[in-house]
């Protein structure tokens, strides 16, 4: 039986040979493709996507996320040092990893993240998931829709996914996603997620 299906996304093309090499030793692991941050992504069949920013990431890729990975598709990204999550601006809850993961962890993160897991190294946890007492509660209540948004924001649908769950507009999404982000005082979608699972709000 076949693995989880990796695809892995890196501009340096040492880093996509060197992870494709350290994964395809790992049993449960199978790796369907690699290319480049600006390839398009939405012709292979991936469980999830492995995207390597590098030791130096350019502002505009941590601005824009992944544009070309496909909607649905869980994302772990490898941040180098000196790198927090709160950089990346990704339509989706990222998972995020330091670069220097060895094999079998990293094998097993991804596995994680393929069944919809938010997975992050212990580094990131004192900014993304603080303790339940340090969290401030909320000023005001999600909605009934906004705690539907925030579901399937967890689940890794992008605006349009969500819109067609729904059966509402991208734009109305877009206005449930800021409001979202403003209750929980949350920067990002993958901070969110995390804040919003601490407080009990969502499931995982």
């Amino acid at each position: 039986m076949s693995g989880v299906r990796v695809l892995i996304v890196a501009d340096d093309p040492l880093a996509r040979s060197g992870l494709a090499l350290l994964l395809d030793g790992q049993p449960g692991c199978e790796v369907v493709g690699a290319a480049s941050s600006g390839s398009r992504l939405d012709g292979l069949d991936a469980d999830v996507i492995l995207w390597d920013l590098g030791w130096d990431p350019p502002e505009s890729v941590a601005a824009s996320g992944l544009p070309g990975a496909p909607p649905g598709v869980p994302l772990l990204a490898l941040l180098p040092e000196g790198f927090e999550p709160a950089q990346i601006r990704a339509p989706a809850p990222v998972s995020f990893l330091r670069r220097d993961l060895d094999a079998e962890p990293l094998a097993a993160a991804l596995a994680a993240a393929a069944q919809g897991l938010v997975v992050l190294d212990p580094s990131f946890a004192s900014s993304l998931l603080p303790e339940a007492g340090d969290l401030t509660p909320l000023t005001e209540d999600l909605t009934p829709r906004e705690l539907e948004v925030l579901q399937l924001l967890a689940e890794g649908l992008p605006n349009k996914g969500i819109a067609q769950a729904l059966g509402i507009t991208e734009h109305t999404v877009k206005y449930h996603v800021n409001a979202i982000l403003g209750k929980l005082g949350a920067q990002s979608r993958t901070e969110a997620v995390v804040r919003a699972t601490r407080l009990g709000l969502i499931l995982l």
